[in-house]
């Protein structure tokens, strides 16, 4: 009887032990789900915040001439302008502008602005690939409610191949352009460094 016993006890701890094993790996395997739903929904919600807080600082935007941030004759060079003044939530300004012109005078205008820091700054505007431009827009765009954003230009913009882009630096200002030569259109980001 005492060789039946042994063996009926080992078996019996060996299932125990298994079945306590098996609840543990489930506790675990639900609390790890749950943690990750968890994780996921903070930072969900972080994202929405700060998308509000964006959107509700862009939305609180001012118009603004070019000639007001690009003095001494920019308006002679630009027609059809409309411009924009926007404060992110971190503070730091920019300005978004459309306007028609002819590239060639407006790059040597905005090459000529005065600089505060010379050494930071660009003496000419540079041409650059624009699909990081189009990423950051196409991503931006992702987060924002609808009809907040016009994406109509991005779909033009990636089918387009004469699209032209240039980065210029002019410390304070940092100009990112997008010119379409076929109506000469100018789309000019302008972010101000401090």
């Amino acid at each position: 009887m005492k060789k039946h016993i042994l063996p009926v006890i080992t078996a019996l701890l060996l299932v125990s032990c298994n079945k306590i094993e098996e609840k543990i790996d489930q506790t675990v395997q639900k609390t790890t789900e749950t943690v990750q739903q968890k994780a996921q929904e903070a930072v969900e919600e972080t994202v929405r915040k700060t998308v509000s807080e964006s959107i509700s600082s862009l939305t609180n935007s001012e118009d603004v001439k070019f000639s007001e941030v690009f003095p001494s004759a920019g308006a002679t060079i630009v027609s059809e302008e409309k411009g924009k003044k926007f404060k992110f939530p971190n503070g730091s300004e920019g300005y978004l502008f459309k306007y028609k012109a002819d590239i060639t005078p407006l790059l040597v205008f905005l090459e000529k602005q005065p600089s505060t820091d010379e050494n930071k700054s660009d003496k000419t505007a540079r041409k650059i690939d624009g699909q990081s431009i189009i990423d950051k827009i196409s991503f931006i765009s992702k987060f924002l409610p609808e009809n907040t954003f016009d994406t109509g230009f991005l779909e033009d913009i990636k089918n387009d191949k004469s699209i032209e882009y240039y980065k210029l630096k002019r410390f304070p200002n940092s100009s990112t352009i997008i010119y379409n030569p076929k109506n000469q259109t100018v789309i000019q980001y302008v972010e101000v460094n401090k």
